[in-house]
Formats: structure tokens, C-alpha cells, sequence
């Protein structure tokens, strides 16, 4: 009988080692307007493939395309395109996959909104990252300081934002205030301000992060996902995730969970727009 019990015993430890061998964990890094997607679907993949596990950390694009140049993660998030500059570096090794499409929303505090302030041209919200419009009175809006908040360099949304608004994607903004990380951060900033503007993914917006619509006069158009998929919103962008060309076959497997019917469905849970 001890002999038969030892042998169940082996058989059990021989199984548990054969589980633990065949356990694998990935990680993928970048942009914090993807990762709400990426970290929902790894938690779903987990579930359908119990031995992957997906650990999910942001920092923003710029590190989510370093990542795959640094070979730090074996994914990477951007809600940005690769400039030239990173596709040099990247070599070609990189595929570049689109898992959804969003609108960077020029945000105001509830005050300002309710205060009067419900579009802007470009030119204006230009004018104000410049630090030329200082006062939302001059808008048609409260006697209120222009709280102005800037994103920092390596963000997606702040890159998008300033190739579309100051047409330099790398322009400073000289009317800066304070310049946020995160979307949480930056949503956060805007929501307990009364006199705050900034930039965040429609999915970001609330009742205290207002967005305003964008474009001349009755030309201006709100950020939300209709304008994202008929083209006619002026801040719109896609959203990627970056897989070396030797990407394992689990990761490579959960790049095309993301696109699957599943995976989109959690795309437009999560606020975006489904590229499927």
C-alpha cells in the first residue's frame, strides 16, 4: 500500500512540475489610453489559457516603443504612430497592430463648461497652450485664470494632441501651468479644478472632465466615437499594440485574442472605437 501511495505521490509532484514548466508570463508596456483594453483582455486570456499570465504596466507610449527597442517587454502599447526616428531604431523587427481608433478630447473643468465654454477652434486651444489666451472670460466663459495642463513628452495623447493643435508634435507649450503623467493623473487634475483645460481619450470623460466640441462655429464637432468613425473629429488617432517579429506564440496568440470578435467587444467596453 506505502508502495502505491508513493507512486500517486510522484505522479501528483510530476504534474504539479509539468504545470509550474509550462507556466508563462508575459509583460507588455506603454501607453495608459490602451492599457484598459490590454490589462481587461489579459485577465479574460487568463481565464480561457490558465498557464499565460499578462502583466500590464504603463508609462505612456514613448516607453511602450522603447520597450520593443530595449527588448524590456514582449508587448508594447502606443496610442501614437512610430515617428521615423523609432522606426529606424525599431529596424523593421516590429509589427505594428491597430486594436482601436479614439479621439483625444480637449477637456475642460465642469465649471468652465457650465460657465459658457462648449467649443473651441483650433486656433483658439492653440493660442492657449501658447500662453496668448490667458482668462476663459476672454471665450465667453468665467473671470477665471486659464488653468492650462500639459502632458509629458513621452505620452501619446500629449504627441497626437500637439501635431494636431500646434502642429508640431514636439512643440513646447508655453502657457503650461502643469504638465500630467497618466490619464488618471491628468483626469484627476481637470476634475478638482474649476478653471482647467487638457487633453484626454473620450473614454476619460465624466461629469466633472467636460469635452468640449472643436472646429469653427457651427463646423465644431464633439470627441466622441460617431466623429472618430466618420473622420470629421480633427484629434482623432489609433491605437496600437507592437510585437517583435519573433514574438512567442502565446504573445503573438493574445495580439490576435485582442482583435478577435472578444476582444473587440471589450474595445468598445472600454470607450474606443472597434477596428472589426
Amino acid at each position: 500500500m506505502k508502495g502505491i501511495a508513493y507512486f500517486i505521490l510522484a505522479i501528483i509532484l510530476f504534474g504539479a512540475q509539468a504545470q509550474m514548466a509550462s507556466a508563462i508570463t508575459l509583460h507588455a508596456a506603454g501607453s495608459t489610453t490602451v492599457l484598459p483594453v490590454v490589462s481587461t483582455a489579459a485577465n479574460v486570456y487568463h481565464r480561457l489559457h490558465p498557464n499565460v499570465t499578462i502583466t500590464v504596466s504603463g508609462g505612456g507610449s514613448g516607453v511602450g516603443i522603447a520597450s520593443m527597442i530595449q527588448h524590456t517587454a514582449d508587448i508594447g502599447m502606443a496610442s501614437r504612430d512610430i515617428d521615423a526616428g523609432e522606426a529606424a531604431r525599431l529596424g523593421g523587427k516590429v509589427d505594428v497592430l491597430t486594436i482601436a481608433k479614439d479621439a483625444v478630447a480637449v477637456v475642460v473643468s465642469k465649471a468652465v463648461y457650465v460657465g459658457g465654454v462648449h467649443q473651441l477652434s483650433l486656433k483658439q486651444i492653440a493660442d492657449i497652450y501658447r500662453g496668448k489666451i490667458k482668462n476663459w472670460r476672454t471665450l465667453g466663459g468665467p473671470d477665471a485664470q486659464i488653468f492650462v495642463i500639459d502632458k509629458e513628452a513621452s505620452r501619446g495623447t500629449r504627441h497626437v494632441f500637439a501635431e494636431a493643435v500646434l502642429g508640431d508634435a514636439h512643440a513646447r507649450a508655453a502657457g503650461a501651468s502643469v504638465i500630467s503623467g497618466s490619464n488618471n493623473e491628468e483626469q484627476a487634475l481637470v476634475a478638482h479644478s474649476d478653471q482647467a483645460i487638457g487633453m484626454l481619450s473620450n473614454a476619460w470623460l465624466n461629469d466633472a472632465v467636460r469635452g468640449l466640441a472643436v472646429g469653427e462655429g457651427d463646423k465644431a464637432v464633439l470627441p466622441d466615437i460617431e466623429h472618430v468613425r466618420d473622420g470629421s473629429y480633427p484629434i482623432s488617432r489609433s491605437l496600437h499594440v507592437l510585437l517583435p517579429k519573433n514574438a512567442s506564440a502565446e504573445a503573438r496568440d493574445f495580439a490576435d485574442f485582442l482583435l478577435s470578435k472578444q476582444g473587440q467587444a471589450i474595445v468598445r467596453k472600454s470607450g474606443y472605437l472597434s477596428v472589426r
